[in-house]
């Protein structure tokens, strides 16, 4: 059993089979085959083997040439480690005898080779754990070739190990198939934690270093509550926590009890409580939570999860089905917030920043790349027609940003009034309260906007 302590980003109970992504992406499968496969995974297998011995061979070839044999003969260490026959014979052995695919035999059998290296007294010999790592690539590389699995689309419910994911490859996960993602690095603060947080997948990030000591198809538990992970645990542990899975459950459905009784306070007064969402499915969510409306809609998964920038039709789509479901509660749309960590493929091009916190980033990216400012509110404001909507810029640290992006909004309301199209011509304007110059000057901001929303997370 491994316990791992991490950073807790998104709250629930997971258990379920690991599935590995190393830092070359490989997305090891899940670990059983049928009976009536074995003999065609064993075959499978061996083609990857000695497809793997052709490359050792080569490049053992090219560094003879360039560098000399001394250096050439470490490849040919590996092809020996390689060619082992009791390397060969306990693969085979474990698909045979006990159904594991071939990518889980290899990636389980040299792992555990390579830790045995790395208990070895000495500098050296732990240092050739790093050659078996290199061998169990070489080979995974052959067995999966064009069939790596894509986080998007896994074939059966797992838990997502990962040195990192990027915010674009969160916003594609299936909530319905990833159980839970546990990764090496990431912070609380980060968009990867956000997206989830809104997506409602239990998450742990910043556990450090551990994907050498684990192979897809292990079982995993993630408490996304207090940041714990275990790896393999033993049968006391598994039912601590699946009983805690389950009081998660039984205290969900109290809330749902709940969620039609009036949000006021003891004395009778109200509380309007509205939902931050994400993703345009979260709005199912909102509403069987009974909420009063979007208090935010973040608008950069529409950046995120495509290497295409967004047109005005995709935009219009994504604030329309919000604003539709919510049936005539308030629909605040934040307008595009990239840059920092949350920067996936910008709409503009430019160097990289020292520091992005600084610089280009929320409202002035979108004043630096008007055009693609003005489709974005040009969505915003056909949307408005179906019902109440209001528009709310990011990370306002001057009136001169303000009133910019306002002359944009206008430049927008122009656009469609020419074209006939219909809005909300007394759409409410708002901004983020969220650094310090707008918090000092805040009773000047508050004569040329409808509402502020503060920020807590950068303030």
């Amino acid at each position: 059993m491994l316990s791992l302590q991490g950073i807790a980003v998104s709250p629930g109970v997971a258990i379920g089979e690991a599935f590995v992504v190393d830092h070359e992406g490989f997305r090891i499968p899940r670990r059983f085959v049928p009976q009536d496969a074995v003999e065609y995974e064993i075959e499978r297998l061996q083609r990857a083997l000695d497809a793997a011995a052709v490359e050792i061979e080569q490049n053992r070839q090219r560094i003879d040439a360039q560098l000399g044999s001394q250096y050439g003969a470490i490849f040919s260490a590996h092809l020996r480690m390689l060619q082992d026959p009791q390397l060969v014979e306990k693969l085979h052995d474990l698909i045979r005898t006990r159904h594991y695919s071939p990518e889980y035999a290899v990636s389980t059998t040299l792992r555990e080779y390579a830790e045995a290296f790395e208990q070895l007294p000495g500098h050296v010999l732990p240092e050739r754990a790093h050659d078996i790592y290199d061998i169990e690539r070489r080979i995974l590389r052959q067995l999966l070739g064009r069939r790596r699995e894509e986080l998007s689309h896994l074939d059966s419910p797992a838990v997502i190990l990962a040195h990192d994911l990027t915010p674009g490859e969160t916003a594609q996960l299936d909530p319905e198939k990833t159980l839970a993602f546990v990764t090496e690095v990431g912070g609380v603060g980060g968009h990867t934690a956000i997206l989830a947080k809104a997506k409602e997948i239990p998450a742990v990030v910043g556990t450090g270093r551990f994907l050498h000591e684990v192979a897809g198809g292990d079982l995993v538990i993630v408490d996304g509550d207090h940041g714990h992970v275990i790896i393999d645990p033993d049968a006391a542990t598994l039912e601590r926590y699946e009983r805690e899975r389950k009081q998660h459950q039984a205290l969900f459905q109290q809330f749902e009890q709940l969620r039609e009784l009036p949000a006021e306070t003891a004395d009778g007064v109200r509380i309007e409580l509205a939902a931050n969402i994400e993703f345009p499915h979260e709005v199912r969510a909102a509403r069987r939570r009974a909420a009063a409306g979007v208090g935010l809609y973040r608008t950069e998964f529409l950046y995120l999860a495509s290497d295409e920038e967004p047109t005005e039709e995709d935009h219009y789509r994504a604030y329309a089905q919000v604003v539709e479901a919510m049936e005539g509660r308030p629909v605040v749309i934040r307008t595009l917030d990239l840059g920092a960590d949350k920067l996936g493929r910008a709409p503009v091009d430019g160097e990289e920043e020292a520091n992005p916190f600084l610089g280009l980033r929320s409202i002035r990216l979108s004043l630096k790349n008007i055009d693609g400012f003005r489709v974005q509110l040009r969505a915003i404001l056909r949307a408005s027609a179906l019902g109440p909507v209001q528009v709310m810029f990011p990370m306002i640290a001057t009136l001169g940003e303000l009133r910019r992006a306002k002359m944009v909004l206008a430049d927008a309301m122009e656009d469609l009034d020419e074209q006939g199209i219909h809005y909300d011509r007394r759409i409410p304007v708002g901004m983020m309260v969220e650094v310090p110059s707008s918090a000092v000057l805040i009773e000047r901001f508050l004569e040329e906007v409808d509402f502020v929303s503060i920020g807590t997370n950068d303030l």
